[in-house]
């Protein structure tokens, strides 16, 4: 059965009201704004701005704690330490409310607030075996309808660091996971080569991609950028591999930034930055014009990392535009870029954005452009899915 719905008076980026013809699920056709035919199923925007869904490209929906008890933060004893953290996060969980009630809280927020796509990390490693894959797993497919879910295989204990754990990680692939992860090689365990020996050795059998966490500041960072650089391109996997946080590229000169964008840029490898508050972050004006795939995510929401996050992607690029000084109409554009087109490209997201033969994965919002709605985060919404509206004004919208 066909169903066609016509969207009204929406407001596109460059200010020009059109119509937008919707056939099962898939933007057919944009028009000038006319007068409705006989018949014609139709919802009037009213002259909102109409933007394609947002990104959230990096997320933890097991770990966090959002509409579970408030969790004080703990201070690391001496300064960020992974090992520390992840030893505070199993000490929080095992005292939360079940995974599958906490991972629905926060899914339902972040499409709430217009989010359509997401890349979801999941811890699968000897500390937890494959029990967080299998209830997030069950909660995607219940959601499958109103967002795009992305798992990663996430190795949060390490990988040579926690018996079992490559075996592991193959498994979570044949379960369902889409990407295998991987967690600071030199830091965490202390061998690169035979770390990464393992991430790629499992994509490369499985025909997956890859998202590895990269904490490790400085030029030790930029080694181990340089190292998954040189295995992307030996097995022909460009456009596949993303690295996450990468802070050693907000850590060092900006030549050495340069060329490791270019090297970047070169192997198809992108970049995922949340812009943390406390961390130095990659220099995203400096890799776009490098021609680096910058994305980004919320990455932890109220969790043992911190108390902070709101799932809202917009927000995320008014982070990113006020901490990298972007100003400028063209750098608030950008900013909106990461969190939609480029994260959509980094995801490997198909027939995405607001034009024909895309889905119809749209958010409509009071704004009159982007570099607007970057900055003043409005936050009435109403979120469609496949032409089918799934969230408004911070609710979830039933059937």
């Amino acid at each position: 059965m066909t169903t066609e719905t016509t969207f009204r008076n929406a407001r596109q980026t460059d200010g020009h009201l059109v119509d937008i013809r919707v056939s099962n699920g898939t933007i057919r056709a944009i028009e000038s704004t006319g007068v409705p035919a006989v018949g014609e199923t139709s919802v009037d925007l009213l002259g909102r701005l109409v933007i394609p869904g947002l990104v959230e490209g990096h997320i933890h929906l097991d770990t966090s704690f959002y509409g579970d008890e408030w969790k004080p933060h703990r201070p690391c004893t001496n300064g960020f330490d992974v090992r520390e953290r992840v030893a505070f996060q199993a000490d929080n969980m095992a005292k939360a409310a079940p995974m599958g009630v906490r991972a629905r809280n926060q899914l339902e927020l972040c499409i709430a607030n217009g989010a359509t796509h997401m890349r979801s990390h999941v811890m699968v490693d000897g500390s937890v075996g494959l029990k967080s894959l299998e209830t997030i797993l069950a909660v995607r497919d219940e959601y499958r309808d109103r967002i795009d879910i992305q798992l990663v295989a996430f190795p949060q204990s390490g990988i040579l660091s926690s018996p079992g754990t490559p075996e592991l990680l193959d498994e979570a692939i044949g379960m369902g996971a889409d990407l295998v992860g991987g967690l600071d090689p030199a830091s965490f365990d202390r061998d690169v080569e035979r770390h990464l020996d393992v991430v790629f050795g499992v994509a490369e059998r499985r025909g997956v991609g890859v998202d590895i966490h990269l904490h490790d500041m400085g030029t030790l960072g930029i080694f181990e950028i340089e190292q998954i650089c040189a295995r992307t391109q030996a097995l022909g996997m460009n456009g596949k591999v993303a690295i996450s946080h990468a802070y050693g590229l907000g850590d060092v000169v900006e030549d050495l930034a340069k060329r490791t964008g270019a090297l970047l840029a070169r192997s198809g490898v992108a970049i995922m930055t949340n812009a943390p508050g406390d961390h130095a972050f990659p220099p995203v004006a400096l890799l776009r014009r490098e021609g680096v795939t910058v994305f980004s995510g919320s990455d932890n929401i109220r969790d043992s990392w911190w108390p902070f996050g709101d799932g809202d992607m917009l927000s995320r690029a008014s982070i990113i535009a006020y901490r990298s000084g972007f100003y400028t109409d063209d750098l608030l554009s950008a900013a909106f870029d990461v969190v939609t087109a480029a994260g959509a490209k980094a995801l490997g997201i198909e027939n995405y954005g607001i034009r024909p033969g895309a889905r119809a994965d749209f958010v409509v919002l009071d704004a009159p452009h982007i570099p607007q709605a970057v900055v003043e985060v409005p936050k009435a919404r109403d979120v469609y899915k496949g032409g089918r509206l799934v969230a408004s004004n911070g609710k979830i919208v039933s059937g």
